[in-house]
C-alpha cells in the first residue's frame, strides 16, 4: 500500500494558484533573455497568500548553473532581489519558484529544497516554453511525499488548480496586446478618450447580443434560462439612475474636454 503523508494532502486540498499577467510576462522575458548556453531558467515567485489562495504578483530570474551531476543557485543574488522587491512591496513574500520548461528532473527536487527552506509550502510553476502541447502551458505544483509505510519516502510534484487573474490596469494592457499585436511588433497606445471610445464600442456590441437574446426568447425561438434572467436583472439594478438632461450635459462636457485636448 502506497501512502501519501497527511501534511502533504492538507497542503493540496483546497489550494489554488492565481498568476497575474505581469508575473507571466516576466517569466517568459527571463527565458527569452537567457544566456546562449542555457536551455531553461529558474526564478522566484513573489506575492500573497490568503485562505488557500496563492496569488503570484511578480517574478524575477535567479542565475543558476546546471550540469549532469549538479545544480548551483546564486542564493546571494536571490536574497538581494528579494529584499529590494519587499522594499517596494512590503506585504509580498516568497511563494516558491518557476521553471521555463515542462521537464521535471532530479535537479528540480534539489532546487525545490532550497525554496522549501524559504517557505515549507512553496509552490512550483512550470512554463512549457518548448510548446510541446502546441501552446504555452502553465502548471502549478506542490511537493508531496509518498512511499510504503516504514520504508524510504519519495517525492512527487502534485498539480494544483491554477488560473490567470488581472488587476484592472493589467486587463487594459492585456486587451491592448491581444487586440493590436502585429507582425511588426508595434502596439499603438490609445489616449484616454480612445480607450473610452473602445470601451463604448465593446459595450455596444454586448448590448446588441443581449437584445438579440431577449428578442429570441420573447419570440419563442429560444428557451429562456432563469440564471441568465437573474444575471440581467442584477446588472440592470446596478445601473445608476441619471436624468436624461444631466446625462446629456455630462457627454457634452466630455466632448468639449476632448476637443480642447486635441486642439492643444
Amino acid at each position: 500500500k502506497i501512502s501519501v503523508s497527511r501534511s502533504a494532502m492538507d497542503n493540496v486540498v483546497g489550494l489554488s494558484v492565481q498568476i497575474h499577467p505581469v508575473a507571466l510576462f516576466a517569466m517568459v522575458d527571463c527565458h527569452e533573455r537567457r544566456p546562449e548556453a542555457a536551455k531553461r531558467v529558474i526564478g522566484t515567485l513573489m506575492g500573497v497568500k490568503d485562505k488557500g489562495v496563492v496569488e503570484v504578483r511578480a517574478a524575477y530570474t535567479v542565475p543558476h548553473n546546471e550540469t549532469e551531476d549538479e545544480v548551483a543557485i546564486d542564493m546571494m543574488f536571490d536574497k538581494d532581489m528579494m529584499k529590494l522587491h519587499q522594499r517596494v512591496n512590503p506585504l509580498e513574500v516568497v511563494l516558491g519558484w518557476f521553471l521555463t520548461s515542462a521537464d521535471i528532473t532530479l535537479h528540480t527536487v534539489l532546487i525545490h529544497d532550497y525554496y522549501s527552506r524559504l517557505d515549507p509550502n512553496a509552490i512550483f510553476v512550470t512554463i512549457d516554453t518548448g510548446l510541446t502541447s502546441g501552446r504555452l502551458e502553465v502548471k502549478a505544483h506542490v511537493k508531496s511525499r509518498l512511499g510504503l509505510p516504514g520504508k524510504t519516502e519519495g517525492i512527487i510534484f502534485t498539480p494544483v488548480p491554477s488560473e490567470t487573474v488581472c488587476f484592472e490596469p493589467e486587463r487594459v494592457g492585456v486587451t491592448q496586446l491581444i487586440k493590436y499585436t502585429s507582425p511588426e511588433g508595434k502596439i499603438p497606445v490609445l489616449s484616454r478618450f480612445g480607450q473610452i471610445e473602445r470601451a463604448a464600442e465593446a459595450l455596444d456590441d454586448m448590448l446588441a447580443k443581449v437584445l438579440d437574446y431577449i428578442e429570441s426568447v420573447t419570440s419563442g425561438k429560444t428557451e429562456g434560462d432563469s440564471s441568465v434572467g437573474r444575471l440581467l436583472l442584477e446588472t440592470l439594478s446596478r445601473i445608476p439612475q441619471v436624468e436624461p438632461a444631466k446625462y446629456e450635459a455630462m457627454v457634452n462636457s466630455l466632448m468639449q474636454v476632448r476637443h480642447g485636448a486635441e486642439d492643444r
